[in-house]
């Protein structure tokens, strides 16, 4: 199992340092004993002053939003070519979702796929196909199905099963909160990144039942709409130092 160095600061107004380090042991926790087990992924976490991030570590930055990023792209590299996620604080709590639950998302998807290139391809017949984007937190990326360590909400997640679709209805475990019954299901305020290869229409997202709290454009800066940006038109984060 490998094991990835990953170095949490912070550089938003609406937290402190000590608000953001006191979740660090709770993401550690979920990355060592939930996430690795099931994913053969592991990182070791920990909290650095932002002037003290160094080049050999991939980086999980707290911001404000999106502007002060530098860019709609959310996923960038550090100044060595690692990979480097980022949590709008100011944005979650605009819109009334809880940071340390995006900070678990933001981490594991890092984790997982972290240039944001590896998808499975769902087959039903001969002339139809489907490209899934490999995100294990936005099926069940909801705060509704988040749950607690030590204290800290943390994001329910996706297991290997979900991206296999010829399993068999409640033949395996799908996710961490066991919410999930079959593959590639999405649950209440879930969603997935698709490729119809037959239809020509690029990606596009598909979603779980609307509830009240939901909207077909999303929020800027929120989890949803940082996934929905194809990659030419990221651009660069002034996040470099």
């Amino acid at each position: 199992m490998s094991t990835i160095k990953i170095e949490v600061t912070n550089e938003s107004t609406v937290l402190t340092d000590t608000e953001v380090s006191a979740v660090v042991p709770a993401l550690q926790t979920q990355v060592h004993r939930d996430f690795a087990p099931a994913w053969g992924i592991d990182a070791d976490l920990s909290f650095v002053a932002s002037s003290a991030l160094s080049d050999n570590a991939w980086w999980l930055v707290v911001l404000d939003n999106s502007d002060q990023a530098g860019a709609l792209g959310y996923h960038d590299l550090t100044a060595n070519f690692l990979p480097i996620g980022k949590v709008f604080a100011g944005t979650d709590k605009q819109y009334g979702e809880n940071w340390t639950v995006t900070a678990s998302h933001e981490l594991l998807e890092m984790i997982g796929d972290p240039d944001i290139n590896q998808v499975i391809f769902n087959q039903p017949t001969a002339n139809k196909g489907v490209l899934y984007a490999m995100e294990v937190c936005d099926a069940c990326e909801d705060d509704s199905f988040a749950y607690d360590i030590s204290g800290t909400k943390v994001s329910d997640f996706v297991y290997p099963a979900w991206f296999q679709p010829s399993r068999a209805a409640n033949g395996a475990q799908f996710d961490y909160g066991n919410a999930i019954k079959q593959p590639l299901e999405l649950l209440t305020g879930g969603y997935i990144g698709v490729f119809d290869v037959s239809a020509g229409t690029g990606w596009t997202q598909k979603t779980a039942a609307l509830t009240a709290a939901y909207h077909s454009r999303a929020h800027v800066g929120s989890r949803r709409e940082r996934r929905r940006i194809p990659r030419d038109q990221w651009l660069p984060s002034k996040r470099r130092s």
